[in-house]
């Protein structure tokens, strides 16, 4: 069985940027609030996206599920929670949510991603630090 890390919560206030013209988060930003997670995953974890680039190499999303529960609003404050299980040496599966200062959960889903040369459009091994985190 794999290993299922709990990533560091990452929380933000609803801005108007954010939110459509009702003052309700915007549905695709959500997606924008996950990516925000998984970014701070790697980063916290000492993995340079940039530098994995200039190797020719990128996380890509290979699937999404969402579950669109509750509407957050403008002046909101959020946290993103996500835990991180590795299905192979090129694909990793988030799950992540989106809750309320009072835990009321407004967003969940699954994030499939994927690490690819982007020269040759094939999945690639994680580096080795990635790995490791794993182990």
């Amino acid at each position: 069985m794999s290993k299922i890390i709990k990533c560091s919560d990452v929380q933000f206030t609803v801005y108007v940027e954010d939110t459509d013209f009702q003052g309700f988060v915007y549905h695709a930003n959500y997606l924008k609030f996950f990516e925000r997670a998984r970014s701070n995953f790697l980063a916290k974890n000492n993995i340079s996206q940039k530098n994995l680039k200039n190797h020719d190499l990128a996380f890509v999303i290979k699937k999404i599920e969402l579950n669109y529960l509750l509407a957050a609003e403008l002046g909101d404050i959020l946290t993103v929670k996500s835990s991180v299980e590795k299905k192979s040496n090129a694909r990793m599966i988030f799950l992540q949510k989106v809750v309320g200062d009072d835990n009321k959960e407004f967003v969940n889903g699954m994030v499939e991603v994927c690490l690819i040369n982007l020269v040759t459009k094939k999945p690639k091994k994680f580096p080795d630090d990635l790995l490791l985190i794993f182990n």
